[in-house]
This record gives C-alpha cells, structure tokens and sequence, in this order.
C-alpha cells in the first residue's frame, strides 16, 4: 500500500467517524435526569447536564463539548475535506492545511478520550485518536516540508508570525498557572468533579512549548519554524473557533464565563484565522 493510498484510507476514516459522534453528541437532548447535583471529592457541589450524550457531564462541560462537535461538523470535517482533495493535486498548501488541522483532531480527540465522562462513544473516541495521531505522524514528517523555506515567498513576514507564536504560547502558560497556581493546595473550582485537569496538562505540556519553540525557530530562518509555525496557527484557528462556540454555549446556559477569555480568546481566533491566510498566500504554488 502506497503512502498517498493510507494518508488517504486514515483522513477518510477520521471524517466518518468524527461526523459520527460530532453529529450525536450536537444533536442528541434526550432528557435523563434534572437537576441532578453531585458532591465532588473536594466536598464541591456539581450539578450535572442530565440531558443526550454528555447527561453525565457538569452543565458547564457538556455545552463546551456540544460546542466542540458543531465546530468540528461545521468547520474541522470541511476542512480535511478541502486540505485531503489539495493534497492529492500535489499542493505544499493542503499539506499544511492537512497537516494542520489533523492537529486539531489530535487535540480534540485526546481531550474526548481523557476528560469525558465515560459514554458509549469511548471507543471511537480512542480510535480516532489513534487514526489522527498516526495520520499526523505522517504527514508531518512528510518529505514535501523538508525544504519548506526555499518554497515560502520573500515577503513572507517570519518576524511578525513568530512574535505572534511565541506571543499565544506565554499567554496559555500564564493563563492556566494563573488558575493553577493559586489552588496548588487545593483542586481549583474549575475541576469539578473531574479528577484532573486535561486540558491544562496538554496546553503547558505541548501547545505552549511548540508555540515558543515555532516561534523562535522562525526568528532564526529555520525551515522547521515554518511548518510548526503554520500548524499552531491552523490547529489554534480552528480551536480557538471552538472555544469562542464554547463561549456562546456557556453564556447561553447561563454560566459564568471570565471577561478575559470572552474578550481575549475571539481576538485570537480572529488573528490566527488571518494569519493562517497570510501563511497560505505567501506559500509558493
């Protein structure tokens, strides 16, 4: 089997099944209980979703799971679709894009696979983690991005795109220790009954040092600060699209989101969204 026939058979199998569970976790609201509350660990009061596939989740994690799914149905499966077609007519561009938004898969599914309370789609959820990790794999160490800079155009704005990357990683890290640290004694109040915090441990233990590192990287001409670069900033497009969906949920349901990540987090969606146009147009055809 040829290295274009498996890239292909792992993009078309992650499309199938994350439309799947995206579609039943968005669509499903089958009532199973009300105003359930639960008493955590920390001796913290939960009251739980009660409602489709996520009823066992808090009513502030299952409308950010619900928001995920849409974003993935709406803007993440188009895209594999668009990025896997690019490829297939030899385009560097879709590579990228591919390359990209396979990350966000990867991320999604990780986060699914650790952090949601267990339901029936717990192994499609380890399977499509499998099949984003593996078809990133791939992709990534595709030969194509080898000389990847003598394939960027001159005018390409490296210092403003890596400043920007490094920029996104140190505002994560103090994001998150800015939660974390204040509660180092004790579990923060946004753990709630879940027993650790998954989201945080892969920001501060993977997003944040690739983005300083792609940064820099790209501060120094290195070819390998391109394609990092352009990965971050289409997987943090396309996650930063969630948050800002998961922002609308939350409020939606009435539950208190800080100021800062609903100003902050559509302000970064936007400029990561722009630059990966940027990126796109300054890659040569």
């Amino acid at each position: 089997m040829s290295k274009k026939t498996l890239n292909n058979i792992l993009v078309l199998s992650i499309i199938i099944f994350a439309s799947i569970v995206s579609a039943y976790g968005f669509f499903s609201n089958i009532i199973i209980y009300e105003n359930k509350v639960i008493q955590t660990l920390a001796g913290e009061l939960v009251t739980l979703y009660g409602k489709g596939l996520y009823y066992n989740d808090s009513i502030s994690m299952a409308p950010q799971a619900r928001a995920q799914d849409i974003v993935t149905l709406i803007i993440g499966i188009p895209l594999l679709v668009i990025s896997l077609l690019l490829v297939n007519k030899n385009s560097l561009r879709g590579k990228l894009l591919l390359t990209g938004t396979l990350g966000y898969f990867l991320y999604t599914y990780v986060s699914y696979s650790f952090l949601t309370t267990y339901n029936m789609f717990f192994l499609v959820y380890v399977l499509l983690m499998s099949l984003s990790f593996f078809c990133f794999i791939i992709n990534f160490t595709s030969q194509e991005f080898k000389d990847i800079d003598k394939q960027i155009k001159q005018n390409f704005p490296k210092k403003y795109i890596g400043i920007f990357s490094i920029s996104v990683g140190v505002f994560i890290c103090l994001l998150w220790l800015g939660m974390i640290v204040p509660s180092i004694k004790k579990a923060p109040a946004e753990l709630e009954h879940y027993t650790t915090l998954v989201i945080q441990a892969m920001d501060l233990g993977f997003i944040v040092p690739l983005s300083i590192l792609s940064g820099v990287l790209l501060l120094k001409n290195k070819p390998n600060g391109y394609l990092l670069a352009s990965i971050i900033i289409i997987k943090g497009g396309t996650l930063l699209l969630a948050l800002v969906m998961m922002i609308i949920f939350m409020v939606s349901s009435g539950i208190n989101v800080p100021i800062i990540q609903v100003i902050v987090f559509p302000l970064l969606a936007i400029m990561c969204i722009t630059n990966l146009f940027i990126i796109l147009k300054n890659v040569e055809k």
